[in-house]
């Protein structure tokens, strides 16, 4: 009886799915319901599922991770107060399970592929020439890894290593840095025509596509000979473009999506058959009439991600990968990723960058 009582109860707890198999996970940045997590249908016309509160006081999102192995997802987010601060979300039950600061700050965060660690960007805004390595069971610091000050965006792609770029005004922000998930030693791919803000890497770490202060287009970095290369966006509009923001390979690696800036409400897509010579193939122009801070995609490419700029309360617009026609609004949020259940667990979870799947 006893034996068969613990079978009945392990059963009775295990986790259930939600309604929905392939769901979006968006962090809600809007200030009425800033850091809670939105969970959408991507199915069933990306129908709200639920919104999952989760802690008080969050003044500006920074990020977000998710295991598939561990079941948990993360938001790297400062305070009201300017501090920087980490929540780990059960997926399973919604439940907060640790919040914890992480000195001196934080950043658009990246986890290793079995959710034990995660890798944390000091801040663009900070002076810490370090990111911190985090313990992703109860948050504490287990190291720090050393090169260059004001870390701003830390990727950990389907083939590593960890990839990091910094916005340092010294020269050190004019390369991209990989940090070996083994060893922690850094090299760096660069100089590159100014700093770098976000970018994405292929499926195979051969490639990725930067944006740079300063241009009306990317570069793009072939990783493996360190060869760079500028495409230029012809016919851009007037004025300086600052840091053009959101960049992704769409999942096939076919195209890579990039936003304008700030008031440019376009988004350019350029045609990726040799990653060396990208050729601008489109514009989509946003509901809003206003620019875009970030993009992703889904895990399989049918739909695109456009989120507005940042603590907006415009929403995320969603296109159709393949016919680049707009289907959609969701909340506004730049920190979103999908999780797909089978049998109630998780069987894939995709990234906050659109990374390369091919």
């Amino acid at each position: 009886m006893v034996a068969l009582l613990s079978v009945f109860c392990a059963e009775a707890a295990s986790p259930t799915p939600p309604a929905a198999a392939r769901s979006l996970y968006a962090v809600n940045q809007a200030a009425a319901d800033r850091g809670s997590v939105s969970v959408y249908d991507i199915e069933g016309g990306h129908r709200l599922v639920k919104t999952i509160g989760t802690v008080p006081n969050i003044g500006d999102v920074r990020g977000v991770a998710v295991s598939a192995v561990t079941g948990k997802l993360y938001v790297a987010y400062q305070d009201v107060s300017g501090a920087g601060m980490v929540y780990c979300l059960n997926v399973y039950d919604d439940a907060v399970l640790w919040n914890r600061a992480v000195s001196p700050g934080v950043d658009r965060l990246a986890i290793n592929p079995n959710g034990e660690l995660l890798y944390v960007p000091s801040w663009e805004g900070g002076s810490a020439d370090y990111i911190n390595v985090v313990d992703a069971n109860t948050g504490d610091i287990v190291r720090q890894v050393h090169f260059s000050s004001r870390s701003h965006d830390a990727q950990f792609p389907l083939s590593g290593p960890i990839f990091q770029e910094t916005k340092a005004d010294d020269g050190s922000g004019h390369y991209l840095y990989l940090i070996d998930p083994g060893s922690y030693a850094v090299s760096r791919v660069g100089p590159y025509s100014g700093i770098l803000g976000p970018y994405a890497v292929n499926s195979t770490s051969s490639y990725s596509v930067n944006n740079v202060r300063d241009l009306w287009g990317m570069q793009v970095a072939n990783l493996e000979t360190g060869q760079i290369i500028t495409a230029g966006i012809p016919d851009h509009p007037p004025g300086d473009p600052g840091l053009l923001h959101g960049i992704g390979w769409t999942p096939d690696q076919t195209e890579v999506w990039q936003s304008g800036s700030r008031s440019d409400p376009h988004v350019y897509i350029w045609a990726m058959r040799n990653p060396m010579t990208p050729v601008l193939k489109d514009r989509l122009t946003l509901r809003s009439g206003r620019g875009s801070h970030w993009l992703t995609f889904d895990i399989n490419g049918d739909y695109g991600y456009i989120a507005p700029n940042k603590n907006s309360a415009d929403g995320t617009e969603i296109f159709d990968a393949r016919t680049h026609n707009s289907v959609g609004v969701i909340g506004s949020s730049e920190d979103l990723l999908e999780i797909d259940f089978a049998n109630g667990k998780i069987s894939q979870a995709g990234d906050q960058y659109g990374i390369g799947r091919r």
